[in-house]
């Protein structure tokens, strides 16, 4: 009996102890998609990620056309050649389409790659800014604001903005 009443006021003491610890933990929030959808870093690398789209949509095009022009052209003169030309062209036809999906593929890796290889650092940065201002200010912790339904603490934004010089 006695030993279970140790064990129970040890629980208490340590509840709230903790209780008081979470009590006192100082909380803030950033809007890290403000910060993003306005940094010129991410701007730049949004314009950059653009014109290589264009690219490989152009590329892509010119595939897919040279592929629709060759299918007219075959479809017309399927009667009028052997077989054996059919077949040879009916393969051709088959290689065009597995470069036009190896082609679509590789440009949306590539793609892909190329957003990671401009955001990785950029949201490096964010993240170090983050813990920068948020120490400097005595928070214990920040919170990103597009995760919260409610906000009533201080509001970040504003600084890791200046921090990062925009």
């Amino acid at each position: 009996m006695m030993k279970q009443l140790k064990t129970l006021v040890l629980a208490t003491i340590v509840f709230f102890g903790a209780q008081t610890i979470n009590a006192q933990a100082k909380v803030a929030h950033v809007d890290t998609n403000e910060i993003m959808s306005k940094m010129p870093a991410v701007l730049d690398g949004q314009n950059q990620l653009k014109k290589l789209s264009e690219t490989y949509d152009k590329e892509y095009k010119t595939l897919v056309d040279e592929y629709q022009a060759k299918i007219k052209k075959y479809d017309a003169e399927v009667s009028t050649v052997t077989d054996a030309v059919n077949q040879s062209r009916q393969a051709e036809v088959q290689d065009m389409i597995k470069r036009i999906n190896d082609f679509k593929e590789t440009a949306q890796t590539d793609l892909q790659k190329k957003e990671g290889d401009i955001m990785k650092p950029i949201l490096e940065k964010v993240k170090a800014s983050i813990q920068k201002v948020g120490k400097a200010k005595g928070f214990q912790y920040v919170l990103n604001a597009s995760d919260l339904l409610l906000m009533d603490g201080p509001d970040l934004t504003a600084d890791i903005k200046k921090d990062l010089g925009f």
